[in-house]
């Protein structure tokens, strides 16, 4: 039986657009959100259970098995929600199975820290270590993806601009929700992060799923309207991930220490993480302007623009000692660290062809991974 019918379904389904999808995009703006914040209590308490529990000799197994989840896992789920865009018109099954799976999880280390089983919980916490990390890669490329059905492709970087705000802002004040997190403890935690993440992604399920039902009755339209297909630029598009991953590792694992260390003095002696708090303050309120010149510019010339301005400075930063020329190099960092924010995720999705949209997408957080994921097992080891 031939796929025509579904794939025009498909294709229907996601039509051209005027305007951003508000209600839409606030909804993946919330469900981002709740992954950042998520990651931010993976983050905070994964050192302390593997010590409460013993598990000291395996942090770098774990650590290991998580930059190759990371790496691996997205492009694998962007093939699951390519292929349900086309059996079942979108890919709100696989973000469903997702975020259900580590809500799932959420709740079960919740469980296990409440009850405080013992000697049982010492073998099923890295089980559910690498189950959270699989649940979280599974929906977060599909679930990212549908930006491209809530805005038009010459809104992208606006709409990508949002995403970066809520990301930068929440990691700004991380300190603060890592206090809310120490106070409340890991069960509560445990059990806000599942709530927080099934109902931001029910909200997207639900708002998605409307935007669908306006467009059914299109379905019987001609063949025509189905795209003609072209390669997508697959090495391009992991690329551009490793260019802003390896931006984004830069800054939150090597920039702390050293920008306080060349520039602390201008502030009054700022701690590295006050500076990096700052930074990301900044990127947040500069997002949507800049998201502005990306569309004036254009996707290609603003990455490239981008590129040359995030390799030129962190090579300053880490090169010179003058204090003036290492704050200028870091306002730099700044501002092209949120051009490539807003620019180069939007770039991948023109860059991929109809049919592998979600693919390339997974492609793309493959390639952000992979900075980070190296680094960690390194300092792990």
């Amino acid at each position: 039986m031939s796929n025509e019918p579904k794939l025009m379904e498909a294709v229907l389904l996601a039509p051209e657009r005027e305007t951003i999808q508000w209600k839409q995009m606030l909804s993946l703006a919330a469900l981002y959100g709740s992954i950042v914040i998520g990651w931010i209590a993976y983050q905070n308490y994964q050192p302390k259970l593997l010590v409460q529990f013993h598990f000291d000799d395996f942090t770098f197994l774990l650590t290991l098995a998580q930059a190759v989840i990371l790496v691996v896992t997205p492009p694998l789920a962007g093939k699951i929600g390519d292929r349900y865009r086309f059996e079942q018109g979108h890919r709100i099954p696989v973000i469903t199975a997702g975020i259900s799976f580590a809500s799932m999880v959420f709740m079960a280390v919740a469980f296990t820290l409440f009850t405080n089983p013992g000697e049982v919980f010492r073998w099923i916490l890295p089980v559910l270590i690498v189950f959270w990390l699989i649940a979280m890669s599974i929906f977060t490329s599909p679930a990212l993806s549908t930006m491209e059905l809530f805005s038009p492709v010459d809104k992208l970087p606006r709409a990508m601009a949002i995403l970066t705000i809520v990301a930068n802002l929440i990691y700004a004040v991380e300190p603060v929700i890592v206090d809310i997190i120490d106070y409340i403890g890991a069960p509560l935690t445990f059990m806000s992060g599942g709530a927080v993440v099934f109902v931001s992604g029910l909200a997207l399920k639900k708002n998605s799923l409307t935007l669908f039902a306006l467009h059914e009755e299109k379905k019987d339209e001609s063949p025509a309207a189905i795209p003609v297909e072209e390669k997508s630029s697959y090495g391009f598009i992991f690329f551009m991930g490793v260019v802003l991953g390896t931006a984004t590792t830069v800054l939150f694992n090597l920039f702390p220490d050293l920008l306080e260390a060349k520039v602390g003095m201008l502030f009054n002696g700022w701690q590295g993480k006050i500076i990096l708090v700052n930074i990301l303050v900044l990127s947040a309120l500069i997002s949507w302007p800049v998201s502005n010149l990306v569309n004036k510019y254009g996707l290609e010339k603003s990455f490239w623009i981008s590129f040359a301005l995030i390799m030129a400075s962190m090579l300053s930063i880490f090169v010179f000692q003058s204090t003036v020329v290492v704050f200028v190099m870091m306002v730099v960092f700044t501002a092209a660290f949120t051009s490539l924010s807003v620019s180069s995720l939007p770039m991948a999705i023109q860059r991929a062809s109809f049919h592998d949209k979600v693919f390339c997408v997974g492609i793309f957080f493959s390639g952000v991974a992979l900075p980070d994921g190296i680094l960690e097992t390194i300092q792990a080891f």
